[in-house]
């Protein structure tokens, strides 16, 4: 007799439930292209359900002072480090990447909840003494109330917990509706948040596909919005979330750009570009899939040692720990991987290796794609303007310095870009002009430390504020600002009907 599939519940209220809901989806394991579990997808009442426990659980939450909200993140840190091998394993089993990198995964998310460890020292306002003849002015920042974060399939650890983490700490309740590909270590975390000791509400987890997005955009008790994921959607969340009077951030997709100058250390390039542009599959929305090398004889000297290396590269289950980088994430992205290295090759792009038609022994169905480059395509290619988001490295040959510049300025996308060079006057240059919200020098994926922020520009970002920092704390706050004045019986009504100045 066949053994259940597994079933992923939301967790709300401390505990998971099951909901109303009459619809399910697949949860796969990509290593062998086999349905491993189903997650429930959420209706509008599971929401409505979320939001009336989360509102009855800030209040308390908020007026707890901050200092006991921090140790409840320090004990949720030391929580997710006891579980670290359990998280990263589950993680791999449903998106694909690597145990080591689904623990890079984890760490990085954990580098936000330690900021938030700080949260008391961030949460100080301003204070002015004598502003005006005995007048007093202090600032504070308090919680919006409920916040909701909408998160992909790419980072299951890491985004929610630069989400959670920031609004939960300033006080706030917090709703997550994780990507339906890989559930599981979303309701994990919230697990362990609840055993570290927050109060059962605060953190919740609801499934879904766009009906629940579109729940949570409407809702009128959800203050404000994060979301991360494709462009297009990104659009959508902004202008709908926006319109329902909500604060939403919304990160998009990206291009990012690797430019080579001709005094760059190649080997290191090399062995910089194999991680960052091939690494999980190159599914991050801080790969570097496009390298930009600046004259002929840089290009030609890169591609000949970026050839080996590429195809050196080894492929294999999440659970090889000699393997560089596993399966994608599921068939229908690996069909549209292969489609997009097609449209390359009818573009008129070099295809220098291919790596359609990869497969793994003892696992065939596995949805596995080689190590792709492609070399002299142009800026007015499909397959160069739209984000692919696989294993595929695209060279985009620069005649100049300038024309390196111009490149990612002018690209639709903004996240991030990098140079490599030992020049740093043709650095500082870069850093200054380039039009891109994170830029590495020497750095393929320069995703900033928790402690300052995260985003990018243009179609990159939607929305004034970024993830985690300062950022981040400004976005799940609003500033309250009180001017005070304690009477001394001297007080006179001349000039009552003047408005006040400080003269």
């Amino acid at each position: 007799m066949a053994s259940a599939v597994r079933e992923v519940e939301h967790f709300i209220g401390g505990r998971a439930e099951r909901g109303e809901a009459a619809r399910s989806g697949d949860i796969f394991d990509p290593n062998r292209g086999e349905v491993q579990a189903r997650v429930v997808l959420g209706q509008a009442a599971d929401l409505e359900r979320a939001v009336e426990i989360a509102r009855a659980a800030q209040l308390g939450w908020a007026a707890t002072n901050p200092q006991r909200r921090a140790r409840v993140m320090f004990r949720f840190k030391e929580l997710v480090e006891r579980h670290m091998d359990e998280l990263a394993h589950l993680l791999s089993s449903e998106h694909g990447k690597v145990i080591a990198d689904s623990k890079g995964d984890i760490q990085r998310g954990l580098e936000v909840i330690e900021f938030c460890c700080g949260i008391p020292h961030v949460l100080k306002g301003e204070y002015t003494q004598g502003a005006g003849p005995g007048i007093d002015v202090y600032s504070m920042r308090q919680p919006l109330g409920i916040g909701a974060g909408i998160t992909p399939f790419n980072f299951p650890a890491m985004i929610p917990m630069w989400m959670f983490g920031v609004a939960i700490a300033v006080g706030n309740a917090f709703i997550l509706k994780p990507s339906e590909r890989d559930p599981s270590v979303p309701v994990r975390l919230a697990e362990l948040m609840t055993e570290a000791g927050l109060p059962d509400g605060v953190l919740q987890v609801v499934h879904g596909d766009k009906e629940m997005v579109d729940a949570i955009l409407d809702h009128p008790a959800i203050g404000a919005v994060s979301f991360v994921g494709s462009s297009d959607i990104a659009h959508y969340v902004y202008r709908r979330g926006v319109a329902a009077g909500k604060r939403v951030q919304a990160m998009g997709g990206a291009k990012n750009h690797g430019v080579v100058m001709p005094d760059a250390d190649l080997d290191q390039v090399v062995a910089d570009l194999a991680g960052a542009a091939f690494g999980s599959a190159g599914e991050r929305c801080m790969a570097l899939p496009v390298v930009v090398p600046v004259g002929d004889k840089t290009a030609d000297a890169l591609r000949a040692k970026l050839i080996p290396a590429i195809e050196a590269l080894r492929v294999g289950v999440s659970t090889d720990p000699d393997a560089h980088y596993g399966p994608v994430v599921n068939a229908a992205h690996k069909a549209r991987v292969e489609g997009w290295i097609q449209t390359g090759v009818d573009e008129g792009a070099e295809l220098v290796v291919d790596g359609r038609g990869f497969t793994l022994q003892g696992h065939e169905k596995g949805f596995f794609v080689g190590p792709t480059l492609f070399d002299r395509v142009t800026p007015t290619m499909r397959s160069y303007q739209e984000e692919i988001f696989g294993p595929v490295l695209q060279m985009v040959r620069a005649a100049s310095f300038d024309e390196a510049v111009r490149l990612p300025s002018e690209h639709q996308y903004g996240n991030g870009v990098a140079i490599f060079t030992r020049n740093g006057h043709a650095a500082r240059e870069f850093a200054a002009r380039v039009n891109v919200g994170m830029v590495g020098v020497n750095v393929p994926i320069p995703v900033p430390v928790a402690y300052h922020s995260f985003g990018g520009w243009k179609r990159s970002a939607f929305g004034d504020t970024n993830q985690h920092g300062m950022e981040g704390v400004r976005f799940w706050t609003k500033t309250k600002t009180v001017t005070q004045r304690w009477p001394d019986g001297s007080v006179t009504g001349e000039n009552a009907f003047v408005i006040p100045t400080m003269g």
